[in-house]
């Protein structure tokens, strides 16, 4: 997790930096994207704020979605001491 200094600067996480090829001295784009904020390496433009633009990055973040492996196929849930049933009558009074 970056921290902002007092001056309102943020380092960028080396990994970050490395894989969109981020470098000292170039100029990234802030934009406000509802709740969050994109940052856009250098070459890059941000999305039009279209909807048929909306449309194709949600089909693009869906289909990268379904190539994730799945973590529930063929296991079995952990033991964690308590059950869902258990949490739906925690607080209640009987």
């Amino acid at each position: 997790m970056a921290k902002v200094t007092s001056k309102y600067q943020v380092t960028v996480p080396r990994t970050i930096a490395e894989k969109y090829h981020i470098r000292p001295g170039d100029e990234i784009d802030w934009v406000a994207a509802g709740e969050a904020i994109r940052v856009i390496p250098p070459g890059k433009q941000a999305a039009p704020d279209d909807r048929e633009s909306r449309l194709r990055l949600f089909d693009q973040a869906t289909e990268r979605h379904r190539k994730r492996p799945s973590v529930r196929k063929g296991t079995q849930p952990r033991d964690r001491g308590w059950s869902r049933e258990d949490l739906y009558g925690r607080g209640r009074s009987r």
